[in-house]
């Protein structure tokens, strides 16, 4: 498996996938100059989930699209774009002002994807879209090497979630974890909004307090 040696790291509150989009406002020192640094030499830095203290095992090399702005005292306004997935191995504190790590890219290691799942998770997909009032866009299903990680972009998942499904080295193995996910979240949104609909309704809910006569 290929690896990174000092790979330039950013540890955030949020899982990143492959080709995902993600806009991030630079301000603190240390990432000004991992963002210069990554600049300067066209060269990615790693995502990885973050909570406290705790680092996420596998996390996303993710490289700089486009600077949106730049501000008179060093900020940025960046755009990256998710590329491959990497599992953490040494990580260094001492070789620039940010964190670097020597990682080595992770691949899947079944690339097949069975036809019936997939379209299930489609339809499971854009239901859950129709009942968040988002629009619903067919294309966005066509032409993905890996459909799972789009649908996860906008799937309802816990953050633990998006990193459970991340570190998954099968594609039909995300698709069926997405399966189960939908199975369970799609019911409890309809339930919420049928309640929703009952009390918006006339007749079901008596005026709370009572009207003065």
């Amino acid at each position: 498996m290929d690896s990174i040696d000092s790979l330039p790291l950013f540890p955030l509150s949020l899982v990143l996938y492959p080709d995902e989009p993600l806009s991030l406002h630079i301000f603190e020192e240390r990432y000004k100059d991992l963002t210069a640094y990554c600049l300067e030499h066209e060269v990615p830095f790693g995502i990885v989930r973050a909570d406290d203290e705790e680092w996420a095992e596998v996390g996303t090399t993710a490289r700089i699209d486009r600077v949106v702005k730049r501000y008179e005292d060093g900020r940025m306004d960046i755009v990256v774009r998710g590329e491959e997935r990497f599992r953490l191995g040494t990580v260094h504190h001492d070789e620039a002002s940010y964190y670097t790590a020597d990682v080595t890219l992770v691949e899947d290691e079944d690339t097949t994807v069975d036809l019936d799942p997939k379209e299930r998770v489609i339809t499971q997909h854009m239901k859950l879209l129709e009942l968040a009032g988002r629009t619903v866009r067919p294309d966005l299903y066509e032409n993905v090497d890996r459909l799972s990680f789009v649908l996860a972009q906008n799937g309802a998942l816990e953050s633990e979630q998006k990193q459970e499904l991340l570190e998954y080295r099968s594609e039909n193995e995300r698709i069926r974890y997405l399966i189960r996910h939908f199975e369970a979240i799609i019911p409890r949104i309809e339930e919420q909004e049928g309640v929703q609909r009952r009390i918006r309704s006339n007749g079901h809910f008596k005026d709370f307090p009572p009207e003065e006569v």
